[in-house]
């Protein structure tokens, strides 16, 4: 007799726009050997299109609108609620546009990851791809890390490159930008699932030991 396979990594996601990093994701789970499954997506606004392409896949769905609460901390605790509802192995951050609270923070440790559009620790923050131009960088791209109390800080997994092109606009270099996430994430979530990367007490450990650099996706 066959022992019942053991269940899969949940995984919850949350975004605020458009869900660009999300679409990617779903379209990673449907694949045979995907470690994990979406249980769910959240939003803190009502009208984001990744609601849309969440019901489109028959994932949950709920909307915690921010408008609705008279501060960060009542926001983050009905957020937390909902989390907690459907007990997610890992919380996924998908372009959500929120700063959040140190005790948000500190109930999911080691099971929050996000994507920033910069080689962190560069360019924490918003408007980073305009800031990599006046900067003249020739080389930009996206960071895959644990979620720490230091915004933009915590432990960087992964990265990808992308080379910055003489006549780039902000515009023109997100475009490229998203389009390494959209690579770049759906590996980092099916190491996670796959027990494969951890959050240490300050640091990111892969396959039992220190990840000293990130692992990184260069320019294709």
């Amino acid at each position: 007799m066959k022992a019942d396979p053991a269940p899969q990594p949940s995984i919850l996601i949350l975004a605020s726009g458009s869900g660009s990093n999300l679409q990617a994701l779903i379209d990673a789970s449907r694949e045979r050997d995907f470690p994990g499954k979406i249980v769910a997506v959240g939003c803190n606004r009502p009208q984001a299109f990744a609601l849309e392409r969440a019901a489109q896949a028959n994932i949950e769905t709920f909307v915690v609108d921010h408008t609705k609460y008279q501060s960060r901390e009542e926001f983050d605790g009905a957020l937390m609620a909902e989390i907690l509802r459907h007990n997610p192995d890992l919380i996924v951050l998908a372009g959500f546009m929120r700063i959040l609270t140190t005790d948000f923070v500190r109930a999911f440790r080691g099971k929050l990851l996000n994507v920033h559009p910069s080689l962190l620790p560069k360019y924490t923050g918003l408007n980073t791809h305009q800031r990599a131009l006046d900067a003249g960088e020739a080389v930009h791209g996206t960071s895959i890390h644990f979620v720490t109390e230091e915004l933009d800080g915590g432990p960087v997994i992964a990265q990808a490159e992308v080379q910055v092109l003489p006549k780039d606009t902000a515009e023109s270099l997100e475009e490229r930008v998203q389009a390494r996430e959209h690579v770049l994430y759906p590996i980092v979530i099916r190491w996670f699932c796959e027990g494969r990367i951890q959050l240490g007490s300050d640091f990111a450990m892969f396959d039992g030991e220190l990840l000293k650099s990130p692992m990184r996706l260069p320019d294709n």
